[in-house]
């Protein structure tokens, strides 16, 4: 059985009964920050270690392994969450749509160089379920919410949230350096927190050591912002190398909220033109932005264009 509409060979992970079930070497984590301790051994509800990352201290790489996450609080983390383990299912258990999931994962500081995020993953083949990652982190260096590195990785109806850094050109919600990572269902950023200067929910500069954003792909997801300005960008990387071979969006929606004072002149932008990949927007609209993307950039677009206005660009019915 499984709960995905594409099926297993989709998600990588199949159901019996009312759970996901591990390979046949892997084992089953339970996270409870309400309730675990992180001298625990993790094996049950009952000792339910207190963190992810003690999950995933404890959790065998490489062997279909499971992690789940109780959605009944916050989980804190005192760092960043430096997931280099492989081939690892994490599940947020308490319900997760397009956004609003029960089980989140947080992490507010103060200092610490290395905290670049709350949720830094390179491991190969990872996949992440109805997970809230937050950031509110006030490190001079904690500029994302998630980093993604890794390869092969799947998010699936994940919420990506940061509430700090909000016009630094360099922070965004996601940065996106990952090889072949796919994202279904998910939403980037906030439509209550004021945001301008080029502070992308989405930035694909490589960033992390060695790391690239290379055919990467996003179905059914949801950009928000409450733009203060017009440099506003949902999707956008500095440099003409940033996106090798691959960056496609498919049924995307970016969505600027009726309070936001500035209206972003483009959803998706570059600093320069790409040189070594494309970007590809498959039946993509904008709300309240002035055009989907910007031109001579290296972004090519496909869709039906609305009744009124340009291609991807949402119009108000004046009927």
């Amino acid at each position: 059985m499984t709960n995905y509409k594409n099926g297993i060979a989709s998600y990588g992970a199949p159901l019996t009964g009312a759970g996901f079930i591990p390979g046949p070497n892997g084992e089953v984590l339970f996270v409870d920050y309400a309730t675990g301790s992180d001298s625990n051994s993790g094996k049950t509800w009952n000792t339910a270690v207190k963190t992810l990352s003690q999950a995933h201290t404890l959790v065998t790489t490489n062997a279909n392994s499971i992690i789940y996450i109780n959605g009944y609080s916050t989980v804190v983390e005192t760092a960043m969450v430096d997931f280099t383990k492989s081939r690892v299912t994490v599940i947020g258990v308490g319900g997760a749509g397009h956004f609003g999931a029960a089980a989140k994962v947080s992490c507010t500081l103060s200092s610490g160089a290395t905290n670049i995020a709350t949720f830094k993953n390179t491991g190969v083949r990872n996949t992440f379920i109805g997970i809230k990652f937050m950031n509110a982190n006030t490190v001079a260096q904690g500029l994302y919410s998630v980093a993604e590195g890794g390869e092969y990785s799947t998010y699936v109806r994940c919420e990506f949230y940061k509430s700090t850094d909000l016009d630094d050109a360099g922070a965004s919600e996601l940065l996106d350096n990952g090889d072949s990572a796919s994202f279904y269902d998910c939403t980037f950023g906030s439509t209550a927190n004021e945001t301008g200067n080029i502070r992308a929910n989405v930035l694909v500069s490589a960033t992390l050591s060695g790391k690239k954003c290379r055919d990467n792909y996003f179905e059914n997801c949801l950009f928000w912002a409450k733009a203060d300005d017009t440099d506003k960008v949902f999707v956008y990387g500095a440099n003409a190398t940033d996106v090798e071979r691959m960056f496609m969006m498919k049924d995307c929606t970016f969505f600027n909220t009726e309070l936001a004072s500035g209206v972003p002149a483009n959803a998706v932008d570059f600093g320069a033109k790409q040189t070594e990949g494309l970007v590809f927007l498959k039946n993509c609209s904008a709300v309240n932005c002035t055009d989907l993307c910007a031109a001579d950039k290296g972004i090519w677009v496909d869709g039906a264009a609305p009744t009124e206005g340009s291609s991807g660009i949402a119009v108000e019915d004046a009927s």
